[in-house]
């Protein structure tokens, strides 16, 4: 289980955000203020540092500069703030990364794991599984590698919007698992079910078209009654429904 320390003043933000990781298997210490930052960070001498900009006491930009002689982590600015002047003075303070809270949590989950595979000093599992090893899953014939956005089935490319990509990652990373609407829309879009949204339904019945599966009875992604969906991991052995 990989560590992060997370600086963000808001309690909310930083609650959801930390829940997300946890039930990826990290493990997140809060801290809500910038003055106090570096010397949590320091004693826990976490894997990876997740910072905001805006922060009482002292701000991410200026403790991302101060820690970086320090500390030999993944330094990741997490924020609201959209500029490209930001941006760059985050990576020439030594931020690795510069990600806009706006981003999908699949894609921040991607890009957090991406940072830590390349850093040399953080122990890398003896071994992994074939669905769960990283930025590539691979089920039977079908592929879905996040980093180059490419879905494969058999010997096929499969075009998928953005939106459908996250909702097949989503569902792929939960593979044997039932997945709600509200856990769906929660994750993907940030809002909460309000018993009418169809919009999940519309998107799964998209990737089932596109990835052969049966409209009639799906045996890939399973309607599951009054519950959810759920992504069969062993239902891709062959290309056609």
């Amino acid at each position: 289980m990989n560590t992060i320390v997370f600086v963000e003043d808001d309690t909310e933000v930083g609650n959801l955000i930390a829940a997300w990781l946890s039930k990826h298997d990290f493990e997140v210490t809060i801290e809500p203020r910038g003055d106090r930052a570096q010397e949590v960070i320091t004693r826990l001498n976490p894997d990876l540092v997740l910072l905001d900009i805006l922060l009482p006491g002292k701000d991410g930009m200026t403790i991302c500069r101060d820690l970086r002689p320090v500390y030999n982590g993944p330094i990741v600015l997490l924020t609201s703030l959209d500029s490209d002047m930001n941006h760059i003075l985050a990576l020439e303070m030594g931020a690795n990364d510069y990600i806009l809270k706006t981003t999908p949590p699949a894609v921040l989950l991607a890009r957090l794991r991406l940072h830590l595979r390349q850093n040399p000093l953080i122990p890398r599992p003896a071994a992994q599984t074939p669905a769960a090893s990283g930025s590539v899953l691979h089920f039977g014939l079908l592929s879905i590698d996040l980093i180059n956005r490419e879905v494969i089935l058999g010997a096929e490319t499969i075009l998928l919007s953005t939106s459908d990509f996250e909702l097949l990652w989503e569902l792929a990373t939960h593979a044997g698992h039932i997945m709600d609407r509200e856990a769906l829309l929660k994750t993907l879009r940030g809002v909460s079910y309000d018993g009418l949204d169809r919009s999940i339904d519309v998107a799964i019945s998209r990737l089932r078209k596109k990835l052969y599966d049966n409209a009639l009875e799906p045996f890939r992604i399973k309607t599951v009654r009054n519950k959810g969906y759920l992504f069969a991991p062993n239902a891709w052995e062959k290309t056609g429904s």
